[in-house]
Parts: structure tokens; sequence; C-alpha cells
């Protein structure tokens, strides 16, 4: 028997893949031997590259008229697919030829953490953890950037990476206070010796500098240094993750790194960090009740990341 052949369509934001990442394994599970291809937007797409049971990734950059769409069409209707899954709940997934299809629509919007969601809607009773399947492309890229910054600073040092950027208005905190969060563990001594590495793409470069200019010869710069798999690589080698709620801040926890996600006036707990190492703090702690991320301050900020530290790095002195 020919293996199966499955469709994943999935989104074009970096933070969305990561969360249904697990579908990834389920799908293996429930076709052994599946070849997968995998459709997403440009950003997130080389997640994928060494996935297991991935053969092909089809980028979906957007057009007018939804002429992505189209051309997803024109490159999937003339494979018999097994099985095609739809998170993104599109109109494609009925028009191309499939024995199976799991297709998301809003109906499963019930309050569910949103791996929760995905979990039931491929039919699992547990949930499918998101994962990053690094490579050694991307770990070889990241080592580029980080190492003769290790070797040129004040000593290697534990690290903690730093995602001052959301894509989203109102989702980012002030650059400013993440140089003043920076001074503050600087003079902490938890974190004396410690390296700090603002990651993020070529436009994060303004939020970022605050960070990178107080830490000084401490800091990191991974800042548009690599596409998001190199970018994950280096969040790998961190030992602590502080950052916006962004795709940044699911990597992390997807990688099991101690993982710190500051919120504003968005939905921390369904959106926030999946997995026993992670932790959110928002400017307004009342589930249901919103408040601007201006108003998160860096005395809680603080605290919360001492916490993390004291919980999952080593125990306070």
């Amino acid at each position: 028997m020919p293996n199966p052949q499955v469709l994943f369509v999935t989104s074009n934001r970096i933070g969305d893949c990561v969360i249904s990442s697990g579908v990834i394994r389920e799908i293996g599970r429930q076709l052994p031997g599946a070849r997968i291809t995998v459709a997403c937007g440009r950003p997130p797409a080389p997640f994928f590259r060494s996935a297991p049971g991935v053969e092909r990734v089809i980028v979906l950059d957007k057009k007018k008229m939804a002429g992505h769409w189209f051309e997803l069409w024109k490159q999937a209707r003339s494979t018999r697919w097994d099985m095609v899954v739809d998170i993104r709940g599109s109109a494609l997934s009925y028009l191309i030829p499939a024995k199976r299809r799991v297709v998301y629509n809003r109906s499963w919007e019930t309050g569910l953490r949103k791996v929760e969601m995905v979990s039931r809607l491929m039919g699992s009773d547990a949930p499918l953890d998101p994962e990053i399947w690094l490579d050694d492309q991307a770990r070889a890229e990241a080592a580029a950037v980080i190492d003769p910054q290790l070797a040129s600073g004040p000593g290697p040092g534990k690290i903690i990476a730093l995602a001052p950027i959301a894509h989203q208005p109102g989702k980012s905190w002030p650059a400013d206070r993440w140089g003043a969060l920076v001074a503050r563990l600087m003079a902490e001594p938890r974190f004396d010796g410690w390296r700090f590495m603002p990651v993020g793409g070529p436009g994060d470069r303004p939020p970022a500098t605050p960070a990178l200019q107080t830490a000084g010869d401490r800091a990191i710069d991974f800042v548009g240094k690599g596409d998001i798999l190199a970018s994950a690589a280096a969040i790998d080698r961190a030992d602590l993750f502080v950052g916006n709620d962004s795709g940044l801040m699911h990597v992390s926890a997807a990688l099991g790194r101690p993982t710190l996600g500051l919120f504003g006036p968005t939905e921390w707990w369904l959106y926030g960090p999946w997995g026993p190492k992670t932790a959110t703090v928002a400017s307004n702690e009342t589930r249901g009740q919103f408040a601007p991320i201006k108003d998160l301050t860096v005395d809680h900020v603080f605290e919360a990341v001492l916490r993390l530290h004291d919980a999952h790095v080593r125990p306070a002195p």
C-alpha cells in the first residue's frame, strides 16, 4: 500500500504554528508512514523543514482577492489526499479530493486553551504538546552569531533571552522598560555573570535597543540574525526567557525553556505559554479584565523573573 498523503494547512503566524505543531506527530500516529505536505505563511515555514513525515512545505504568500488560496488549490487539486487537516478553516479543504477532512471552525472556541482546542479537533484525549524541530543548520547559524559574542565578552555565563517585540498593537511592553528590567537584573546577585540576549527579526531593532545598550558588554545581539528556526536555536541556548505575547514566547515554551510571557489587553489565560516551566505576568491579572500593557511595571516583571528563576533555574540564595 502507498504511504498516506496528508495536507496540513496551518497558520501564517509563528505563534499559531507553534501552538498547533503537535498535529504533526498526531498525523503520524493516526496514519503511520504519512507523507505530509504543510501549507503555511513564509515566516514560520522553516519550522517544518525537518519535522517528522514532512516532505514538502508550500509557502502561502498573501495575495489580493484571496489569490493565495487559488494558488494552493492549483497545487493540491491533483492529489487524492488521505487526510486534510486545516486549522485555518478555509473553504479550500472542501474543494480538493480527500478521504477525511479535519477542519477548524469557530464553534471550537469554547474557552479552552488553544493547544487543548487543537488537540480535541484532532480527536486526541491528551494535549498535543507543541514541538520545535531544530536541525543542524539552525544550530550552526545560531552558534555562528552567539559564540563569537560569548568569547569577546566578560565570559560565557548563563543566558537570558529577551523578546521585546510583539507585532500586534498593544502587545509590546514599552522599549524603555526592557532597558530598565535589564538594569535591575544586572544588579541582582542571582544574575551575576549572566548574558542578556535580545532575539527578534530585522524590524525589531528599535524595541531591542534599550536592552542591548543597557547590557553593554554583557549583551548578545541576536536581532535580525537569522530565520525563525535559527532564532529558536538561539533561544534553546538560553537558560531563561522573558518576552511579550509573541511567537517567540511560544517557541521558548515549546523548547522547554523557563518562559515568562508579558501580557496587556489580551487573554493570558488562553494564549499564555504552554508547558510546566512557564508563567505569565499581566497588566491586569484578574481573568476577564484588561489594562494597557504600559500599566505593567518593571517591579512586577522583575519579581516574576525572580520567581521563575528560583523555580526552574536554581533556588534563591
